[in-house]
């Protein structure tokens, strides 16, 4: 059974509907973008910091979570900082950073199913016209929220077999293992897809 990143709470953001929090952080995401001065974008992410605290996540859940985010994040800072200008990159760290704070705080405080209905909600106008099927984008979105941790627990685990049996780290050793489960497990739940597809057509 794949993980859930949602953490239950009594917060004021768990009981916030989760539309409201989803328009609030596609509008944080766009609004987030205006900003050019350093001062403001340290006290925007520090905001999102406090929103990501507030979600009672702890921060060694969050830190497990949001490593791999923050090696991205990196990534492209040195890549701006090289190939256009450390100003430039350090406000785009500081501005993918806050969204990603924000993007953790609303999965943390809200079930995934509720997260769902929302965005089937808002395809149906979509559906109405048969451009898209409301229900699968809805089951396709479900399916990345859930495989995000259920990638990170493989991780942990094969790190964890490879130190028991005393091996170094091995990026190589432990990419190919971790790739082969990926796929393994995205072709199981590909045929739980079609045969719950099937099942849908039978008469």
């Amino acid at each position: 059974m794949m993980l859930s990143l949602y953490v239950p709470g009594d917060s004021w953001l768990h009981r916030l509907p989760a539309g409201w929090k989803l328009g609030g952080l596609c509008l944080a995401g766009l609004l987030v973008y205006f900003i050019h001065q350093p001062v403001w974008l340290t006290v925007v992410l520090a905001l999102a910091a406090g929103l990501l605290w507030r979600s009672g996540a702890g921060w060694l859940r969050i830190w497990r979570q949001g490593r791999g985010l923050l090696f991205l994040i990196l990534l492209l800072c040195a890549f701006m900082a090289i190939f256009d200008s450390p100003a430039r990159a350090g406000g785009a760290a500081l501005r993918v950073a806050t969204v990603c704070m924000l993007g953790m705080a609303v999965t943390f405080t809200t079930r995934s199913g509720d997260l769902l209905r929302v965005v089937e909600q808002l395809l149906q106008p979509l559906q109405r016209r048969g451009w898209v099927d409301a229900g699968r984008v809805a089951l396709a979105i479900g399916l990345v929220l859930r495989f995000v941790p259920e990638i990170l627990r493989q991780y942990g685990e094969l790190r964890e077999a490879q130190q028991a049996r005393g091996l170094k780290a091995n990026a190589l050793a432990l990419l190919v293992p971790l790739i082969v489960r990926t796929l393994r497990r995205a072709d199981e739940i590909s045929d739980a897809i079609d045969a719950r597809d099937s099942g849908g057509r039978q008469p």
